[in-house]
């Protein structure tokens, strides 16, 4: 008999046919990563679980870091004992040793390997009588103060009583790289944090205004990083300059569409460093109607400078939606720091909200395009973000 941490990976697995064993293999090396440093193993148990052994002073430690694994449903702490009637029995009663006093109960067992022991509802029926003769306690299974869980799997019997939810989604890397566009504020890391919960690997282009602004915004732009990067191992962080771009459309642009043609040189050079990267989609915070530059008639106008797709995870979720989430995943106190945002900057208080296709094209015919994107390329500085921290880690390619 053994104490170990048995993990569900995620239902929408069973979904992904003849997919499932990659799904199953990104989960398993995204486990075997988030664990690094307690110096544990991970190893798979079919069909959709995982186990880890860790030391008792441990196990809180790595219970918790494994609920925040994205494509973990959930973790139990579980005794494991062998497939013998006998086993099951010692371990039921080690668990009702550590569970204090109860007045009713009810077992709850799933057997998912059926080559051992008796079919579910007797092994419920025989535990229960069991239990009710040990304890005196009664079978309640509508409103049963404690409920005992036992999945009988092929590696062995897993007996628990409590169970702690994960993230879910799907294992990050699965479903390709794409490239955020980070702000700083509070949405752009929500929405690379949506992404990465439909199994995106997420690169992040942050647009400064240094030297006409301190480096705030950067080191922001890093600290949220470097929290993301808690969720998918490794990152990295591209900080380009934009100053020189806001210079040139200072001069030649009307107040109203600087926005808009900023935001269209941030998707170009964006798009540049997505390709490097062999990235699929540049992914933004944008929410539908939040602020003017994000109507459906400058959105559609931004887009056009880029060829790739562009995803908004959060098109159609409101401000406060977006600021409960940015609370649950722990970006929200770093992106409320001030900082001093290169889109505030030569901004009028009131921007177009409906922009002409025709007229930002003959704008943009009198700036050096393709001089100031590949100005701005050529500047850019790239930051990489590990979790756990490893010292002396070669960065990947």
């Amino acid at each position: 008999m053994e104490r170990v941490l048995l993990v569900a990976l995620f239902h929408e697995l069973v979904l992904k046919g003849n997919n499932r064993p990659f799904f199953y293999r990104v989960a398993l090396r995204n486990l075997q990563i988030a664990l690094s440093d307690f110096g544990v193993r991970v190893r798979r148990i079919p069909p959709q679980f995982a186990e880890v052994r860790t030391p008792p002073e441990l196990e809180q430690a790595v219970r918790e870091r494994l609920c925040s694994v994205i494509g973990v449903e959930y973790v139990v702490p579980a005794w494991r004992t062998q497939h013998t009637w006998e086993d099951v029995l010692q371990g039921v009663q080690r668990v009702l040793a550590e569970m204090g006093p109860f007045a009713s109960f009810a077992v709850r067992c799933r057997r998912t390997d059926k080559r051992f022991l008796f079919p579910a509802p007797e092994m419920e029926s025989r535990l229960g009588a069991a239990i009710a003769e040990w304890t005196g306690a009664r079978v309640n299974l509508t409103q049963p103060e404690r409920t005992i869980w036992v999945r009988v799997l092929s590696e062995g019997v897993y007996i628990f009583v409590e169970r702690f939810e994960g993230i879910g989604g799907l294992p990050v890397g699965v479903s390709g790289r794409v490239v955020a566009l980070l702000s700083g504020g509070i949405d752009s890391p929500v929405a690379a944090w949506r992404m990465m919960l439909r199994g995106c690997q997420v690169e992040f282009v942050h647009f400064h205004s240094f030297p006409l602004v301190s480096r705030r915004s950067q080191e922001k732009a890093r600290q949220l990083v470097q929290h993301l990067t808690r969720y998918q191992y490794h990152s990295r962080l591209f900080l380009v300059p934009l100053a020189e771009i806001q210079q040139h459309v200072l001069v030649l642009a009307p107040p109203e569409f600087r926005v808009v043609l900023y935001r269209r040189f941030m998707y170009r050079i964006a798009e540049r460093i997505a390709r490097q990267l062999r990235a699929h989609a540049l992914v933004t915070g944008e929410s539908l109607a939040q602020v003017s530059s994000q109507t459906l008639s400058n959105l559609a106008v931004i887009d056009a400078a880029a060829e790739m797709p562009v995803l908004r995870p959060l098109i159609g979720m409101s401000k406060h939606e977006i600021v409960e989430l940015a609370r649950r995943i722990g970006t929200y106190e770093i992106s409320i720091q001030p900082d001093e945002d290169c889109c505030s900057l030569f901004v009028p208080r009131h921007s177009a909200t409906r922009s002409d296709p025709e007229q930002i094209a003959a704008l943009e015919a009198r700036l050096p395009i393709e001089e100031l994107v590949q100005r701005a390329l050529q500047e850019q500085e790239c930051v990489h973000e590990r979790f756990p921290v490893r010292p002396n880690a070669p960065e990947p390619a």
